[in-house]
């Protein structure tokens, strides 16, 4: 685990702590802001909220906040230090300074600024090849891009950091203002100005014409790979042919900006205050977020664009590390039941109970060796059936503890026996399940090798051969339950 420091905690560094807090990091955090604490706190808030909603995988264990009362008490020991204050290159130097100060010598330095290049950050620096641009977008703890800009050793030291808590690194091999993402926005900001100015369309209206359009395509396929498409069979050279001479056309006004004078001001924001006014900023952040996750789940789908980073992340989580249990049946998975697990009537929904069995089920595979490492190998073990008894209501709040025993087990058939259990210790139901272990390129049930029968030996030497007693009964029939009851 690294060691994370971030100065900052706004709007972009809140994005970043979340990001890294969530990863499982614990993170020394400095921000002379009087509500910083509760600033962060929301941002936390509604990061979580994200998360638990975002991935499919068990969450690692969230990390620490430390709150530092200076610049270098949140950096000393830090392996990576996020700076995020405004942006104003004399504040800046002088943070950078004080990191520089008391950071370690090797410690890395990635600025969140979203304008000024490295040069023009490491003026003055002792080390400056450790500082770095790293510019994210909002939010930062769902949107992966960031963009590295400095080279050398220190970026592809960042770039493996951050690519780690899921991060997209775009690495930029010359600096330039604004970097790339920045200037993009830019040019459409500046025409979106002069469309208001002149009457031409409202906020709203160029809104709509963005997500409703082009903002669509854009969240799966860039500028280049769409205009491709719109090229035809013959492709990119066929759409410059056609629509390269647009361009000379006077169609934009890309170098003129137009006089932010209070009259347009005024009329900008009474637009925006229409659009949109009837929602709080948390709300409207809520708003985002969910439908950034609905975006994301459909390009996971097709493992595609931002998707596939989703699912690189996800996979990390499920190839966790195995947990050494001690006794035996064995603990190797807890789950915290949160609001998104629970129906209308206040309880964690059904589903649910399967999703924290089955993920008790991928942490008793690797703990016996079947790992992603081993289904690299072209075998895996596929659940073929399962039978869930609801025994207890559990409700928002509660942590889950699954105990873990195995039935039996042969050359190709695992069946294993899961107890989900409250934090008195009772049952909140229980789930058997028999698992193939398979050959994924021919789809095929195949022996085990000598090394997982060895584990699953060992496990079943622990056994005191005592079934619990609805075992391999499957549904009772109406009648055995109305006689019971």
């Amino acid at each position: 685990m690294s060691r994370i420091a971030a100065i900052g905690g706004g709007v972009i560094g809140g994005g970043w702590i979340a990001r890294f807090i969530l990863s499982g990091h614990d993170v020394a955090v400095f921000d002379p802001h009087p509500q910083a604490q509760r600033i962060v706190g929301e941002v936390m808030e509604n990061a979580t909220r994200s998360w638990r909603r975002l991935f499919q995988a068990p969450l690692p264990q969230p990390g620490r906040i430390v709150w530092a009362e200076s610049v270098a008490d949140a950096v000393a020991g830090a392996d990576y230090i996020q700076e995020s204050v405004p942006e104003r290159l004399d504040l800046k130097h002088r943070i950078l300074a004080e990191i520089e100060a008391a950071a370690p010598k090797d410690a890395i330095i990635g600025s969140s600024t979203s304008g000024f290049k490295p040069s023009e950050l490491r003026q003055g620096a002792s080390h400056p090849d450790r500082i770095l641009v790293a510019h994210p977008f909002n939010p930062v703890y769902l949107l992966p891009v960031v963009e590295i800009v400095g080279g050398g050793a220190s970026s592809e030291k960042a770039c493996a950091l951050l690519q780690s808590v899921g991060m997209k690194p775009v690495s930029i091999a010359r600096e330039i203002d604004a970097h790339i993402g920045d200037r993009l926005l830019e040019a459409i900001w500046r025409e979106t100005l002069w469309l208001v100015r002149d009457g031409i369309a409202t906020t709203e209206e160029i809104d709509d014409i963005i997500r409703f359009g082009f903002g669509l395509r854009w969240s799966q396929m860039g500028l280049f790979e769409t205009y491709r498409i719109a090229g035809g069979e013959a492709g990119m050279r066929h759409f410059l042919a056609q629509f390269g001479p647009v361009l000379k056309w006077p169609w934009t006004k890309l170098m003129d900006v137009p006089d932010l004078d209070d009259a347009l001001i005024d009329r900008i924001a009474d637009q925006s205050d229409a659009q949109s006014g009837h929602h709080s900023i948390r709300e409207l952040e809520r708003i985002r977020d969910d439908n950034l996750i609905g975006i994301f789940q459909a390009l996971k789908a097709n493992d595609w664009g931002a998707g596939r980073t989703l699912r690189q992340m996800e996979n990390g989580f499920y190839a966790r590390e195995p947990i050494r249990a001690a006794g035996y049946p064995l603990r190797l998975h807890r789950a915290q039941v949160h609001g998104g697990w629970v129906d209308y009537n206040g309880h964690m929904t059904e589903f649910r109970y399967l999703q924290v069995l089955g993920d008790a089920t991928d942490a008793f595979l690797i703990h016996i060796g079947l790992d992603a490492g081993y289904r690299a190998t072209g075998h895996s073990a596929y659940t073929v059936e399962t039978h869930i008894r609801h025994l207890a209501e559990v409700r928002s709040g509660e942590t889950l503890t699954v105990e873990t025993g195995l039935l039996g087990h042969d050359a190709k058939r695992i069946r294993l026996h899961h107890r989900l259990l409250r934090e008195d210790g009772s049952e909140a139901a229980t789930g058997e399940h028999m698992l193939l272990h398979v050959d994924t390129g021919s789809g095929r049930a195949a022996p085990m090798p000598a090394a997982l029968t060895a584990a699953l030996d060992r496990i079943a030497a622990r056994e005191d051969g005592v079934r619990p007693d609805h075992a391999g009964r499957g549904i009772r029939e109406i009648r055995a339950i109305e006689a019971a009851t």
